[in-house]
């Protein structure tokens, strides 16, 4: 019966298709309201549960938002954001939740409606609340920035100094991030104070006005950037650490694997070459190679040649490369710590097997009562395939698994078409590191 919902008639008609997406989108919200329910529910119950056992009040719910991410397939930071919203629309804002139940709202216009009201009092919360959506007509049309712009307005009007104090807090949450961009190319974005970040590109703005050359107005404030930033003009090398992993066949011009830029992604194979091409002909750039090896089969990293002394470091820069990023599923953050999956404390190894590369939330998470994790190393896993299971204190099991390095296809693979160089005068059949 609830199959039926979703099937679709290759023989309907235009008007009947929109009345399916129609329908579909209001599925979605309805869902996404019983999905707040359910959450706010489990908050509770987890609290109440905390409480009985004699749990501090301050160590009540550690972990839970990383269970709600996980149970939604999406990574643990946003977990604070889904119990957070949960529990708002359920206890302190009836008519938003109203609202997205009926499909008046999506999840997200919801979410942005709560994300506004976040500084206030709950008696102002509700206020909000019953202002911008006790008539539901009145959202009908309205677009995300109407539905945000409405919110902060009635917020400011109803709290002015919990908008200002949110406004001053809001300047800690400064940083610089960097995201792929097509083709290559990068994103770095700085959220920065108002008057600082208008200062920042009006000096970019000025430069581009001063400089009269064959580059665009955007070309040269990107250079300038570059310039100011790094202290070296943007086409000159910059002596900085650069992880670059690639295949010995995609280097000497073997076949055209892409390679993995740390902190990007993957790079073309041209791109790769002209990257390591550039800096070891550069007599001004610092450049060495350190050779890794891949398993024959998973083609995951299975050893590295060390040049540090202590292995423990060396053991990191191996989970590190290994892992990428944060091994915990769905968790796309940088890796800052690199830590025990069983821990010390627990007879857990300091070994390739037994580490993880996590984020800080996430080891914190872990290290909640109820939760634990197992890897390849203590389970039945044998093809040289590095993975994790993170089980929670509700009883599920959540696996991640570690990428496969850059190279052509592994052993066994019908896309097998050439054997590394290094491959192919090396048999690796099991390697494991223990920190000495």
């Amino acid at each position: 019966m609830f199959e039926c919902v979703f099937d679709i008639d290759p023989g309907a008609g235009e008007s009947a298709l929109r009345a399916q997406v129609e329908l579909f989108e209001q599925v979605k919200s309805k869902a996404a309201a019983a999905q707040a329910r359910a959450t706010a529910l489990w908050e509770s119950r987890r609290r109440a549960a905390e409480t009985a056992a004699g749990v501090p009040a301050a160590k009540r719910g550690r972990g839970l938002a990383s269970e709600v991410a996980l149970a939604r397939r999406d990574a643990p930071v946003k977990g604070n954001q889904h119990v957070g919203f949960a529990t708002a629309l359920v206890r302190e804002m009836p008519h938003t939740l109203a609202a997205l139940e009926a499909g008046v709202l999506s999840e997200w216009r919801a979410t942005l409606v709560v994300k506004q009201s976040a500084c206030l009092s709950v008696e102002h919360r509700r206020a909000l609340d019953a202002e911008l959506c006790a008539d539901p007509s009145r959202l009908q049309g309205w677009g995300n920035r109407r539905v945000e712009a409405e919110a902060k307005k009635i917020a400011a009007r109803l709290d002015v100094a919990a908008v200002v104090e949110r406004n001053a807090k809001a300047a800690k949450d400064r940083c610089v991030t960097i995201r792929p961009a097509p083709d290559t190319m990068t994103y770095v974005s700085a959220l920065l104070p108002v008057a600082q970040g208008v200062a920042v590109f009006a000096a970019l703005k000025r430069a581009a006005d001063s400089t009269f050359d064959e580059r665009s107005r955007g070309q040269v404030m990107a250079d300038e950037l570059v310039a100011r930033v790094t202290g070296e003009p943007a086409d000159q090398p910059v002596s900085v650490a650069v992880n670059l992993v690639m295949a010995d066949t995609t280097l000497f011009g073997g076949d055209n694997e892409p390679g993995w830029l740390d902190g990007y992604g993957p790079v073309p194979a041209e791109i790769a070459c002209t990257l390591a091409g550039g800096a070891v002909t550069d007599t001004t750039a610092k450049a060495t190679l350190r050779r890794l090896y891949r398993h024959p089969t998973s083609g995951q990293l299975v050893a590295m040649e060390s040049r540090a002394r202590l292995f423990p470091k060396g053991l990191a820069a191996f989970i590190g490369l290994r892992d990428r990023t944060c091994r915990t599923p769905y968790c796309d953050a940088p890796i800052r710590h690199c830590d025990h999956a069983v821990p010390d404390r627990a007879g857990g190894p300091t070994s390739a097997a037994n580490g993880l590369g996590m984020c800080e939330a996430c080891n914190y998470t872990k290290e909640a009562p109820g939760w634990t994790v197992t890897t390849s190393h203590t389970t039945s896993d044998t093809a040289g395939t590095h993975t994790a299971d993170f089980h929670t204190p509700t009883g599920a099991t959540y696996r991640s698994t570690a990428p496969p390095l850059p190279g052509p296809p592994v052993l066994g693979s019908p896309l097998r078409r050439r054997l590394s160089l290094i491959e192919g005068k090396l048999t690796i059949d099991l390697v494991t590191f223990d920190a000495a």
